[in-house]
């Protein structure tokens, strides 16, 4: 039998982490809150983007920019998460797939770290419309983690 491996446990606590994305990014909240980090656990994280009209396209779906900012944001939570206040920790790449059209609502964005390594992080986010089964989008990021500064 494969023995377990125990999964990183987060350092900085919801509450932590929103007052951290206040501090260092305030334009996130630009014309009024509507990201929420709602979880954080091991590896993982999950936040809900209420929907403003300003998130919608024509036809009243959630636009593409707002759902990739939320799988951005979310996997920026995870890392954050793990590794606590680093502001200057960057997506790299984001490979985002769009997968259905998401109804005028709430978007929850479930994150979960592939890799948490010293210098570099792979998280994927798989978004819904909330209450819904099937995700409207997955995305797949890579984010640079700079090194530690020396004292």
């Amino acid at each position: 039998m494969a023995a377990q491996t125990r999964l990183p446990q987060p350092v900085l606590t919801v509450e932590e982490i929103e007052d951290f994305l206040e501090e260092v990014f305030p334009q996130l909240h630009h014309g009024g809150r509507a990201v929420f980090v709602e979880a954080v656990g091991p590896m993982t994280a999950r936040l809900r983007l209420i929907a403003h009209e300003r998130f919608l396209r024509p036809g009243g779906t959630v636009s593409g920019p707002a759902l990739f900012t939320l799988a951005d944001v979310g996997i920026y939570v995870a890392i954050l998460a793990h590794i606590g206040r680093e502001a200057l920790a960057m997506t790299t790449n984001l490979n985002i797939n769009f997968l259905r059209k998401p109804p005028h609502g709430d978007v929850i964005v479930e994150c979960r770290l592939l890799k948490l390594g010293k210098r570099l992080a792979v998280g994927e986010a798989t978004l819904y419309a909330s209450g819904a089964q099937e995700p409207v989008a997955h995305a797949v990021a890579t984010y640079s983690i700079p090194a530690p500064a020396k004292r």
